[in-house]
């Protein structure tokens, strides 16, 4: 074997670096990684998942699988980071972290670290541009004529803001601090006002309206799945149908092929904040077992990573008429599989702003918390997250200053030093979660012969066969009680193969649907008023009637989609 890569943390991979190292753990560890394309992108890009899981334990497909993708809007590229240090916490932890062993021999870990690969690297380029997702011109395929475009003029690989002096400009600079602009009090006139804008060139400009012109690549990729899916009018950057993009379908159609994914998260930035089901309706229209069990493992996660867990729904809209559809609401509210959003990084935490609502701290918070940021940028970060203003002689505009806050490298992402730590918050959970998914196992199996036949020549002895398996997992085989009203898992299926010369004469058919296993998840206290009367529902047999001779072998098998699968001989004997 090849030795294990090491990867780096504190900066970003480009696409044909991100696939060496992708290629290097799988040739590093052939036994527990594999490196698949699930299809391309809209460039043509391959979109790479690894398959993790010890094969010598059986396939991906018959263990319980957990999902874990990144970095689906372009410039979220800490997202992407997220998910490669998983991988790298699995790999070099098999063998000698006993969870992650256990892990890895029992269930699947399928990881995407780079679902957009065509907007990261825009992002990325010498001249980024930050589109919001994919780079497939949409809703039309046309240029801008006029209007200001966001892009780096100065040539200093990022951008920033200008700011322009205008006696009805909207921001003054800070009485102390003038490198901060803050708003203009209402009512407030005679004082030095400036009129803040993008870091852009404008076309056609007649001297007097800036139109700000949208991305010419409008496609938002975390609004095109099918849940919740809504056209243009309602929900920016949707597409033109669920799943049009080939980003998008890949990922539908892998989850669709793959039954037994029970449990997912997605990787965004930034917010420094876990976001739980559901994103199209309140809690109280919730299915109240998954709405305990939800914010069960959310809490778990508030826990281990120290962000905050809060609902989509009631806690994280950009508006609050708006509802925000997307990866969560096919995950979840489809298919019944449990889902998170995590947004990582807060440089508003980082910068000592405790007390701030996320979304809401965007439309109006204290000129304190900005204060405080500067105050960051200038002793953690060598004053890079807010840049000072310099003199540029802009080609429309003339004399302006360019500066401000550094969105992509500062407030979008971590600063570099900082983005391992933050990586470094989740694969506990993670672990824990995977580890609380269902799980088939083998519990006996039983051969009794019966009375041989009156007529010898009849085909042999009769035989009752029996096979019971229990699900040792803390969720239940279906996971989430949307599943089962979805209708989109089915209960454990028993199979029995029968070899020339051994006919079936009694018991159960052949193949026939079973019951829905629990779990070992406690349904109450145990202070309770009245015990479970579900006492062993985590458990069910099949039992058959077969005629054959003395030695014959018979293969038994048990499925539960999401659970897994085992499969066992008996020998009649």
């Amino acid at each position: 074997m090849a030795s294990l890569p090491t990867p780096r943390f504190d900066s970003f991979y480009r696409y044909p670096e991100l696939t060496e190292l992708l290629q290097a753990y799988a040739q590093a560890r052939p036994d527990l990684v594999q490196l698949r394309s699930i299809g391309k992108s809209h460039e043509g890009r391959e979109l790479w998942l690894l398959v993790v899981t010890n094969l010598a334990t059986g396939a991906d497909t018959d263990k319980p699988a957990f999902w874990a993708d990144g970095n689906i809007h372009a410039a979220e590229l800490t997202a992407s980071t997220a998910v490669l240090y998983y991988l790298h916490a699995l790999v070099s932890g098999y063998g000698s972290d006993r969870e992650i062993t256990h892990l890895l021999d029992t269930r699947t870990i399928y990881l995407c670290p780079r679902l957009n690969p065509d907007g990261a690297e825009l992002a990325l380029a010498e001249r980024p541009r930050h589109i919001r997702s994919s780079t497939r011109p949409y809703p039309f395929d046309e240029t801008p004529v006029d209007g200001l475009t966001l892009e780096d003029v100065d040539g200093d690989g990022r951008i920033l803001s200008m700011r322009i002096k205008d006696p009805h400009g909207a921001y003054k600079p800070h009485p102390s601090e003038p490198r901060l602009m803050v708003a203009r009090e209402p009512g407030e006139f005679g004082g030095e006002y400036y009129r803040v804008i993008p870091e852009g060139t404008l076309a056609n400009y007649d001297g007097v309206e800036i139109r700000l012109n949208k991305d010419r690549e409008g496609l938002d990729l975390n609004r095109n799945f099918p849940g919740g899916w809504r056209q243009e009018f309602e929900q920016w950057g949707a597409g033109p149908y669920p799943t049009s993009e080939p980003e998008v379908r890949a990922m539908v159609e892998f989850f669709v092929t793959h039954p037994n994914i029970g449990a997912a998260i997605s990787y965004h930035t930034h917010s420094g904040v876990i976001l739980r089901p559901m994103g199209s309706s309140c809690d109280d229209d919730m299915i109240p077992e998954d709405l305990w069990c939800i914010k069960r493992f959310s809490e778990l996660g508030a826990r281990l990573s120290g962000y905050p867990a809060i609902s989509i729904w009631h806690e994280f809209k950009y508006h609050p008429k708006d509802i925000i559809s997307g990866t969560q609401d096919w995950v979840y509210e489809h298919l019944g599989a449990l889902f998170w959003v995590v947004e990582i990084w807060s440089p508003n935490k980082e910068a000592g702003v405790e007390d701030y609502k996320w979304i809401d701290w965007f439309r109006e918070h204290p000129v304190e918390d900005d204060l405080k940021l500067l105050r960051w940028s200038d002793e953690q970060c060598d004053g890079r997250a807010h840049v000072d203003w310099k003199p540029f002689d802009h080609p429309q505009l003339g004399a302006v200053e360019i500066g401000g806050w550094d969105k992509m490298n500062y407030w979008r992402n971590p600063p570099p030093q900082l983005r391992e730590r933050e990586a470094a918050r989740f694969p506990k959970w993670m672990t824990q979660l995977a580890l609380s998914l269902p799980r088939l196992e083998l519990l006996r199996t039983e051969v009794e012969p019966l009375a041989a036949p009156a007529d010898a020549t009849a085909g042999g002895n009769t035989w009752r066969v029996r096979l019971v398996v229990g699900n040792s997992g803390w969720l239940p085989a279906y996971v989430s009680k949307r599943a089962l009203e979805r209708k989109v898992v089915r209960g454990l299926m028993f199979e029995i193969t029968l070899p020339e010369g051994a006919t079936l004469v009694g018991g159960e058919l052949p193949r026939f649907e079973g019951p829905q296993l629990e779990g070992h998840a406690p349904k109450q206290s145990p202070l309770a008023f009245l015990p479970d009367p579900e006492l062993s529902a985590d458990r069910a047999m099949a039992e058959w009637i077969v005629r054959a001779p003395a030695g014959t072998r018979l293969a038994l098998s048990a499925r539960a989609d999401r659970a897994g699968a085992v499969r066992c001989e008996v020998v009649l004997e």
